[in-house]
């Protein structure tokens, strides 16, 4: 069984850039390694990057969204997401909406983040682990 982990957006994003070919194939490889979770907040940003700095078009992100969501379940964002992020926030420091997406993986009990944002190996919460997958 694989384990459950909540991916970040910029694991998506390399998934689409031609200009990072080994984080491409690191964010790959993460796909298809863990029962993968992420949240409505981070197809949003990544519908951004994706029209802002990898110049895709709409049709493109929009097939891009549906490769993910047959790959990832996706959560909503909820109020009570919100309002954990904003405790997250003045605990730990980390921006508001790294704190979104922390409250997310605790919300959905994941207990592992990937991303290349925040702190490697940080223990949130005492059952939320931060991992960079693209440090070594």
């Amino acid at each position: 069984m694989k384990d459950k982990a909540f991916i970040d957006t910029n694991v998506f994003v390399y998934l689409y850039s031609e200009d990072e070919v080994q984080k491409r194939e690191v964010a790959c490889d993460t796909i298809e390694k863990y029962n993968c979770i992420t949240s409505t907040q981070v197809l949003t940003e990544f519908s951004n990057v994706c029209i802002k700095k990898l110049n895709m078009r709409a049709a493109a992100i929009s097939k891009s969204i549906d490769e993910i969501t047959s790959a990832c379940v996706i959560v909503p964002v909820e109020q009570e997401t919100i309002k954990k992020a904003l405790e997250l926030h003045d605990k730990y420091g980390y921006s508001y909406y790294d704190c979104l997406i922390i409250a997310s993986a605790l919300t959905y009990n994941c207990p592992l983040l990937l991303t290349e944002d925040l702190k490697d190996r940080h223990v949130i919460e005492n059952r939320l682990t931060v991992h960079n997958i693209f440090s070594r």
